[in-house]
């Protein structure tokens, strides 16, 4: 059972998980444009096309109470706003064999990769998943090449189902089209949290 919950700010011991801010979208613009990041996704994207995304998880967080959360870095919060990617839960597409699921997700600018920060928020998106919104599970996935991804998924407990599958958006000779899944269950979160 899903209940949408009035959310404002997730607070972890570095970070602010927040509704995105005016502020946000050139920055996210920048990571989105920019080809390190955006390596294991299709294409690069236009500002265009980036400030919509942004609309829709700010417009999807002032709908349901959470979605893909703009993070900010404590330290710069009160000076730049301290944008640096989002993470956070999302509805999978209906096209996804898998689907209907929440997946975690997430998109760092890479000047802040290394530093723990996606697994931090990442953590905390899941005991929101689990204890706010009550859900049995949550989802991940990414291209099977894409191994950074993979390492943050298994440190936040995740596991790989060994179900890979080809990505419905893309041909299946893309070398971005195979996809593996993990998935994490309420009860192996509490078990890892516990233990």
């Amino acid at each position: 059972m899903r209940e949408n919950k009035i959310i404002n700010t997730i607070e972890t011991e570095r970070l602010y998980l927040r509704q995105w801010q005016a502020g946000d979208f050139a920055t996210f613009a920048d990571m989105n444009a920019d080809p390190e990041v955006m390596q294991y996704f299709p294409k690069l994207l236009t500002p265009k096309v980036s400030d919509i995304i942004a609309n829709k998880c700010q417009q999807l967080i002032a709908d349901n109470g959470w979605g893909l959360w703009a993070v900010s870095l404590k330290v710069d919060e009160e000076n730049s706003g301290g944008f640096i990617g989002f993470v956070g839960l999302n509805d999978t597409h209906a096209d996804m064999s898998f689907a209907p699921a929440v997946e975690i997700a997430w998109r760092l600018h890479n000047d802040y990769w290394g530093q723990g920060y996606a697994t931090e928020a990442a953590r905390a998106s899941l005991h929101f998943a689990f204890t706010e919104l009550g859900l049995d599970e949550v989802v991940s996935f990414t291209a099977v090449i894409n191994k950074r991804s993979q390492l943050i998924m298994q440190r936040i407990g995740m596991t790989g189902t060994q179900d890979n599958f080809y990505h419905p958006a893309l041909k299946a000779t893309h070398p971005l089209a195979e996809h593996v899944l993990y998935k994490i269950s309420r009860q192996q979160w509490q078990d890892s949290v516990s233990s």
